[in-house]
């Protein structure tokens, strides 16, 4: 594995660490909807980004009644957060690369490819 590959986990951290700078305010169900993920899973790398000092949660007032989260990226998760969209870019470069060459490779098929005559 080259130092620039990302792991999915990493993509995962990543991808939570973009919408939460982009939406602090950003509730976990909304994260499982955007990400197609468990809620679950949510709450797990939620966790673990706040154990490890990426993520600080705040509490706010939602209305009257309600609490909620605000989730905010630490000086340490932005730096992160600018590391892994290093590996994240480098890796969809590499997909686009593959899949322009597949293309390139099925268009050419089909330019040989001789209709039949009636």
């Amino acid at each position: 594995m080259k130092t620039s590959d990302i792991s999915k986990y990493e993509a995962l951290k990543f991808s939570v660490m973009r919408i939460v700078e982009a939406n602090p305010n950003v509730t976990q169900r909304e994260l499982n909807q955007e990400l197609g993920i468990s809620l679950g899973r949510v709450n797990y790398c939620l966790n673990a980004l706040t154990e490890i000092g990426f993520i600080k949660v705040e509490n706010f007032k939602a209305s009257s009644t309600k609490w909620r989260y605000a989730y905010i990226l630490t000086p340490s998760g932005i730096a992160e957060k600018a590391a892994l969209t290093g590996k994240f870019l480098a890796r969809k470069l590499r997909e686009y690369d593959a899949l322009k060459a597949e293309i390139g490779a099925i268009q050419k098929e089909a330019q040989t490819v001789v209709e039949p005559h009636t």
